[in-house]
């Protein structure tokens, strides 16, 4: 099997981003980015100008790229030109699109319940990691890297390491969960990876675990348009936010940077939101102070 050939200027830039401590997932986004512009330039991205940069951007716009597409691409450049090609004036012609944010969708708890029941063998494999998924909202990627020494029983935690942005975190680890996580390691006997793959010496792959998700969902016969694996998460967080749980606990369980990232959770927390007082209550008990 031939290993691909790569260049000293992807050599480089790979070098960087170890410096700059890039997670996997962000440096393979930042070399496919490079590698588009390359194939629209047609030859080296380090030749390029302004004017290509422009022209790049309207073919994106032109050939209808997402904007959450079109600006991943975009910060893969901005590392490009101004890391590994010293060019930081190229990153004034790279103009980041805006994208209307919806508001996540999130399963009742009656369908979490459904689509971990009707979870697809073989045995209690993926409805282990489908439970993971909801009962402590780590990511696709976080639960498939899990291994069996980051279940810690006696101080009832699990363990994430390096999950996004390569940071470690610990999450709860409820006693249901527990016990059944202790039913699939007695059937299945994990050693290393807790949910591994084929062949055994590999993780569990996130593509593998999107496909039991959207088998289950289909046993369950939950038909919710744009629901996906994550949306155990978004359900994971919003029913927390809607038990009375602080919205910065909820911050450090999701390993979300930033506050506002976790407060989007606010918004559809329709329980929360309904048994919210409207100040319009207020002008009622004047009215009965007035009448009194």
């Amino acid at each position: 099997m031939t290993q691909e050939k790569i260049s000293p200027l992807r050599a480089r830039m790979i070098e960087d981003m170890r410096i700059k401590g890039l997670g996997e997932s962000s440096q393979k986004a930042h070399i496919r980015a490079v590698r588009y512009f390359a194939k629209f330039l047609g030859r080296s991205p380090d030749t390029a100008t302004a004017e290509d940069l422009r022209a790049y951007q309207l073919y994106m716009v032109n050939t209808n790229a997402t904007p959450s597409t079109y600006n991943v691409r975009l910060v893969g450049l901005r590392f490009f030109f101004e890391t590994t090609c010293k060019r930081p004036e190229l990153k004034d012609c790279l103009h980041f699109r805006t994208e209307p944010r919806k508001l996540p969708v999130v399963f009742s708890a009656e369908e979490v319940f459904e689509i971990l029941r009707v979870a697809p063998g073989p045995g209690l494999k993926y409805r282990a990691a489908l439970s993971i998924s909801y009962g402590t909202g780590l990511r696709a990627s976080e639960v498939c890297n899990l291994k069996v020494s980051d279940i810690d029983s006696d101080r009832m935690l699990i363990h994430v390491e390096r999950g996004k942005g390569g940071k470690d975190r610990k999450v709860m680890l409820s006693p249901g969960l527990l016990e059944l996580l202790r039913d699939y390691w007695r059937e299945a006997r994990p050693d290393g990876w807790l949910f591994p793959g084929k062949p055994r010496i590999n993780p569990l792959s996130p593509r593998q675990l999107h496909r039991a998700f959207s088998a289950a969902k289909h046993l369950a016969g939950i038909k919710k348009p744009r629901s996906t694996l994550h949306t155990l998460r978004h359900s994971f967080a919003t029913h927390l936010l809607e038990a009375g749980t602080d919205v910065r606990v909820i911050q450090v369980l999701l390993g979300h940077a930033k506050l506002s990232t976790t407060a989007q959770y606010t918004h559809v927390a329709t329980k929360l939101i309904r048994d919210t007082d409207s100040p319009y209550e207020l002008l009622a008990q004047l009215q009965d102070r007035r009448s009194e």
